[in-house]
């Protein structure tokens, strides 16, 4: 312990922790610095004689975008790349696991609704968008599309490796596609609390953003899929978070940027690459990722308020008994309840 940090006994530590950290590392430059990152070297690319392929690649971005609209058209998943060595040392280094409650029946399409979104939604990833948790092994037949924000797919490299990954985006499109143009088998899982849920990130607070969130009941009534409550036991649990009370001048600052940008700036640290103490990777905390039992949905093209906030009620009840069923397993208190907000 040196000024308070706790450094990490680098020559002792096991080659499999040091590629654990090495993955996990890689997955948070990837979604923090990444964009930045690829705009900055596309720019200068096109100053150099790499122009030609540069303008080229740009042509072929706006064509996939533009045109044919690959983010929301199913995406275009790598198998190899889901099933990539990388994404099990990315799970271990927490670990992930994936807990299953019930059968999904391949005949059928489903919505499912993760909670909560956490800072950097490390449980989300790791089970739907990698093979780390088997999940093709847990639910056969079952075709999962993590889902995210549209305008990540507009910068290089970020876009290919979400794609690869068999992510698509969030919009309605997109979840449209999912559960009516692709056959049966598949699942669309939306991080339902999104950016002002992150902003509500702290371990052991089980805040969750639901109540005026009725866009994913609609669309699955008129799908007819079948709603899945998701909670990851632990998620919140990986970062500080600064303290930012709604009102303050923080909150107002992070509101704000949500509402310009789409997405909100979290302010926020966890461990360090060489120390325990502080630094931007994710502390080594289990993430439980518990499935739900589908709620089954009766497909209504044009449903009513009514019917939308009756389902609204029945998912959130379900959510609710979800975490009441497995919370004392997974380290909560048993009196400990969720907070929807």
């Amino acid at each position: 312990m040196v000024f308070g940090i706790e450094f990490a006994p680098i020559l002792s530590i096991p080659l499999e922790r040091r590629l654990q950290t090495l993955a996990v590392l890689t997955y948070i430059l990837l979604f923090l610095l990444a964009p930045v990152v690829c705009i900055l070297f596309y720019a200068y690319a096109l100053m150099t004689s790499l122009a030609p392929v540069a303008l080229g690649y740009l042509g072929w971005i706006v064509y996939d975008v533009a045109v044919k609209k690959t983010s929301s058209r199913g995406g275009r998943r790598v198998e190899w790349f889901r099933r990539s060595r990388i994404w099990v040392y990315f799970r271990d280094f927490f670990p992930v696991s994936l807990v299953k409650t019930a059968e999904l029946d391949p005949g059928r399409n489903y919505l499912l609704g993760y909670h909560p979104h956490g800072i950097l939604g490390c449980g989300a990833f790791a089970n739907f968008a990698t093979e780390a948790t088997d999940f093709s092994g847990v639910y056969p037949g079952i075709t999962p599309h993590l889902l995210t924000l549209k305008p990540n797919f507009r910068f290089p490299l970020l876009r290919a490796l979400l794609l690869w990954s068999g992510v698509c985006d969030v919009s309605k499109d997109s979840i449209d596609w999912i559960l009516t143009k692709q056959g049966t088998g598949n699942a669309a899982i939306i991080v339902v609390g999104g950016a002002e849920e992150a902003l509500e990130a702290r371990p052991e607070k089980y805040e969750i953003t639901l109540k005026q969130r009725k866009g994913f009941i609609k669309l699955a009534i008129k799908t007819g899929a079948c709603l899945v409550p998701v909670f990851s036991f632990g998620e919140n649990d990986l970062f500080y978070q600064a303290d930012n009370p709604r009102g303050s001048h923080l909150r107002t600052f992070q509101d704000s940027f949500k509402r310009v940008f789409g997405f909100s700036p979290p302010l926020f640290h966890g461990r360090g690459i060489f120390n325990y103490t502080f630094g931007i990777l994710p502390f080594r905390k289990p993430i439980h990722t518990v499935v739900g039992r589908p709620i089954e949905v009766e497909k209504t093209t044009d449903p009513s308020q009514s019917l939308i906030d009756t389902v609204h009620e029945q998912y959130m009840k379900a959510l609710s008994n979800l975490f009441d069923e497995y919370k004392v397993r997974f380290g909560v208190d048993s009196d400990m309840t969720l907070n929807f907000v």
